[in-house]
């Protein structure tokens, strides 16, 4: 009960919260400096998991608040709230409704100083293409996909000029009342066919639409130090490349693995079947993880490790417009993203913490 009253808290009155901790980042550091950085931390902590907790609970707890509304005097304003939710159903496949003010929130600093998040651009983007992201790994969160390319914390626009990214996600996540809006106003969209091929074809160019290609299935084998990709049957994004001309990029963040600690149970044990059971039925799969708590490092909690996560967006490969690409091409240009992505890990790997006989193991 206590996650859903912060989610509530938190997000209800994020116009003052986000006063707040404008006015809190410009306290002076002295005489308090020891009290300032141990605020901070906290403001970290709370930026974080509030996240969690929103994506967690926030679509479920507004459900179950507007069916309650229903059922007390303020049903009129239940009423109206859906029928405009009818109205607004098809805008998230028809580019979202995205707000910078939100992008830029100092909330989204406070979350990306607790890893820290970092993000690295290789190559410039030209604004008259457009893109598809291929993100990697997929972690239990995809925590650094939120934060390089939900958020402007790690100043995305600024890197990468003219280039307007969009984060796809499970799209039943936009069926729930309050989380679509919350979700939309960072430029996320769903991951289906309608909404990338809007995207792609009737929003003009300069669009980079990010698409954490492993999905549900590799978030069940993430664990700390484990460098895997599922990607070798994934060929749905490079054949929607083809169709709208979109060159790819491969992108691989290092320490995405590492900010929770997962149970990863045996293949065709019960549990495991039961995992991809689930994760055919609701879209994504059911984890057995933990982090750490709230006030110290050494529990068990929701929070995760505060473990640097550094995101490196490697070089686009040019892509032809084939309306109907043929198999052939669909795995030749599969191939190319395959061996573009092991380029990309092998040349960083050494510079954030892996030895040089480390190896990316593509699934």
């Amino acid at each position: 009960m206590w996650c859903l009253l912060l989610v509530v808290c938190f997000n209800t009155e994020l116009c003052t919260g986000c006063s707040i901790l404008s006015a809190l980042q410009d306290l002076p550091s002295a005489p308090w400096p020891a009290l300032r950085s141990k605020m901070e931390k906290h403001l970290q902590v709370i930026s974080v998991l509030q996240w969690v907790i929103s994506f967690l609970a926030m679509g479920a707890a507004g459900t179950v608040l507007l069916i309650y509304m229903f059922c007390t005097d303020l049903w009129v304003i239940a009423a109206m709230y859906t029928a405009w939710l009818i109205f607004d159903w098809n805008t998230p496949k028809q580019g979202g409704r995205r707000s910078s003010w939100v992008r830029n929130w100092t909330m989204w600093t406070y979350f990306r100083d607790y890893f820290p998040i970092r993000l690295i651009k290789t190559h410039n983007l030209l604004p008259s293409r457009n893109y598809i992201f291929g993100y990697h790994p997929h972690g239990i969160f995809s925590f650094g996909a939120f934060c390089n390319f939900g958020t402007e914390a790690t100043g995305f626009s600024k890197k990468f000029p003219g280039i307007k990214p969009s984060l796809a996600t499970l799209a039943g996540n936009f069926r729930m009342p309050v989380f679509r809006d919350y979700l939309m106003s960072g430029g996320i969209c769903p991951v289906n066919r309608n909404s990338i091929d809007y995207l792609l074809s009737q929003n003009g160019t300069g669009n980079a639409v990010v698409i954490v290609v492993g999905g549900a299935a590799e978030s069940l084998n993430c664990a700390p130090g484990k460098n895997s990709v599922t990607l070798n049957n994934r060929k749905g994004f490079v054949r929607l490349a083809l169709q709208q001309g979109s060159d790819l990029v491969p992108v691989y963040s290092f320490g995405e693995n590492d900010v929770y600690k997962q149970v990863i149970f045996e293949e065709r044990t019960w549990w495991r079947l039961a995992q991809k059971r689930l994760q055919k039925i609701i879209g994504f799969a059911p984890c057995l993880f933990h982090g750490c708590g709230f006030f110290s490092s050494d529990s068990w909690g929701m929070v995760p490790y505060n473990k640097p996560i550094t995101t490196i967006v490697g070089e686009p490969i040019t892509v032809p417009k084939i309306e109907q690409p043929p198999r052939d091409m669909v795995d030749l240009y599969h191939a190319m993203y395959i061996n573009s992505l092991t380029s990309l890990f092998d040349k960083y790997k050494t510079r954030f913490g892996l030895k040089e006989s480390d190896i990316l193991h593509i699934h």
